[in-house]
């Protein structure tokens, strides 16, 4: 009965999550999320960005390596995904892991957080979190 129970729970056990890995050779000394764009949007922000650091891509999506906290007082544009810890959201396929399309020459993979934050505002058409009415 006991090992009936023990493997119905490895049966059951959630995978670990899956996280875009900074390459070989890079450190990421103020941590690592992940901005998520629909794949359409990745070729119109390259030229908007003043650095570009590491990018992963799948047939769906972009996915920019910023520094951990760039969602602070921020709240990023739909169809944006923030991802904190840059682990990627469950696609059903365990396998699936967007591949890297871009690679800085130095040693950072961080795409600097608030130009990109911007082009990506500006390419939805959406306000920016400070510049939008306080209400009282």
């Amino acid at each position: 009965m006991n090992t009936l129970v023990q493997l119905t729970r490895r049966l059951h056990r959630p995978a670990a999550p899956r996280r875009l890995a900074v390459p070989e050779g890079m450190t990421a000394p103020l941590g690592c999320d992940a901005v998520a764009v629909p794949a359409r949007f990745g070729p119109l922000l390259l030229p908007r960005l003043p650095r570009v650091g590491c990018v992963y891509a799948d047939e769906a999506r972009w996915w920019w390596i910023v520094p951990s906290d760039s969602d602070y007082a921020l709240e990023w544009p739909a169809p944006a995904h923030y991802a904190t810890g840059a682990i990627l959201p469950d696609s059903g396929s365990p396998a699936h892991t967007p591949g890297l399309i871009h690679r800085p020459e130095d040693t950072v993979p961080y795409t600097p957080p608030i130009p990109l934050y911007l082009a990506l505002c500006r390419l939805t058409g959406t306000t920016p979190t400070w510049s939008r009415p306080v209400s009282a």
